[in-house]
């Protein structure tokens, strides 16, 4: 029976861990030849990856702190659990629209600060509660940019407050139309989404297209006095120019969950230390999917959620399965298949699915393959990385 060992690089959740049969799986901080590695926010950039390595997992959405590249270039997939933590973001996320439209925090700052000796001190807070006047949450604008598992549900629970909903995501799957709800407007673009809403909140990767994507021009376009919330990622936003529609008062909040210094001491700029999936619940959901999608991937080859590889599922129908990552060029089938001919083995089964520059092929078939079968196929001109996955044996 095939012995696989992981690599925890950070804390992830007992429950999700205990997934890994123990009779199948060494499960260590210690790993030295590691099968895979799972992550949360261990910097995978700043450490050697043992080329043991097939596959990487993040027990989260986020993929930043993994050289997903250098990966792709070795054919190692890196998945991760998106929409596991939804739910957990969209409750931050309302807490904060709240927080800016009652301005609690700096209410609950004044309260603080009071002398509790003062003989005054229920006049002070009388006198005080005036600065702090907010606003209600029905029939005001809700702007979504990006409306993937969490923005959908932001905008369904922002429309079950009274809220009006306009949302803008040009990259929308089939499965996230589906999922959002009726109610919500589509902007055919992201200044058409500014200059309506009252509030704006992102959820968008960190992408070379989407970084900086509120800058100091589209900051400018936005209401005056409108909340802007972020809870996608840190460089989504241009902070300097945020800083400088915060000190000008044109925006009249920014909530993030990404603390700096150029943030510090700025009114109404209110930061969460990395609160977002912060909840016993989110932390099991991601890392039970995340193990789920690796074991799979490791036991049968099987590919789901991996951001640099395409969706690959086959039925397992012989206990003798190979699977192939390549480069997305022509005539990669034909050599496969031929170099596995020349050996005498017969195809029972064959899938290949391609994403981008990246294609991954599994095959099924009818007799055991040798090493010298793999290394051929290796051996073949941009085949990143092969591997034969031997059927489970008790």
């Amino acid at each position: 029976m095939v012995k696989y060992q992981i690599l925890v690089l950070n804390n992830i959740s007992s429950r999700g861990l205990a997934r890994f049969p123990h009779e199948r799986y060494t499960v260590s901080k210690y790993a030295e030849h590691p099968d895979a590695i799972l992550v949360r926010s261990a910097d995978l950039h700043a450490m050697p990856i043992p080329a043991s390595v097939k596959a990487v997992g993040r027990a989260g959405a986020g993929t930043n702190n993994i050289p997903v590249a250098e990966l792709s270039r070795r054919g190692v997939p890196v998945f991760n659990a998106p929409g596991a933590n939804a739910n957990a973001v969209k409750e931050l996320v309302l807490a904060a629209l709240l927080i800016g439209a009652r301005n609690l925090v700096p209410a609950l700052r004044f309260v603080a600060e009071l002398p509790p000796h003062a003989v005054d001190f229920q006049a002070r807070v009388e006198d005080g509660k005036r600065q702090f006047a907010g606003i209600e949450l029905p029939n005001r604008t809700l702007g979504v940019i990006g409306l993937g598992a969490i923005g959908s549900l932001v905008a369904e629970t922002a429309i079950k407050l009274g809220m009006k909903v306009i949302g803008f995501d040009p990259e929308i799957t089939v499965d996230a139309a589906w999922r959002l709800h009726s109610g919500v407007r589509k902007a055919h673009s992201i200044e058409e989404l500014l200059k309506q809403a009252e509030f704006v909140t992102l959820h968008v990767p960190l992408l070379p297209t989407t970084r900086h994507l509120l800058d100091a021009s589209r900051l400018a376009v936005m209401k005056p006095g409108a909340v802007l919330l972020n809870f996608a990622r840190d460089a989504v936003v241009d902070e300097a120019a945020v800083v400088q529609a915060l000190r000008e008062q044109r925006l009249r909040a920014y909530l993030c969950d990404f603390p700096s210094p150029q943030l510090a001491g700025v009114p109404n700029a209110i930061a969460f230390p990395h609160l977002g999936a912060s909840t016993a619940e989110a932390e099991e959901n991601c890392a039970v999917m995340v193990v789920d999608q690796v074991r799979e991937f490791l036991e049968n080859g099987n590919i789901v959620n991996a951001v640099n590889f395409p969706n690959v599922e086959m039925a397992r129908e012989s206990p003798w399965r190979v699977g192939v990552a390549n480069a997305n060029v022509p005539n990669m089938l034909a050599q496969i298949s031929s170099t596995m001919a020349k050996a005498g083995l017969n195809i029972h089964n064959m899938i290949n699915k391609s994403r981008g520059e990246m294609a991954y092929t599994l095959v099924d078939v009818d007799s055991p393959v040798e090493q010298s079968v793999i290394d051929a196929i290796a051996a073949i001109d941009g085949v990143l990385s092969v591997r034969a996955i031997p059927a489970q044996t008790k």
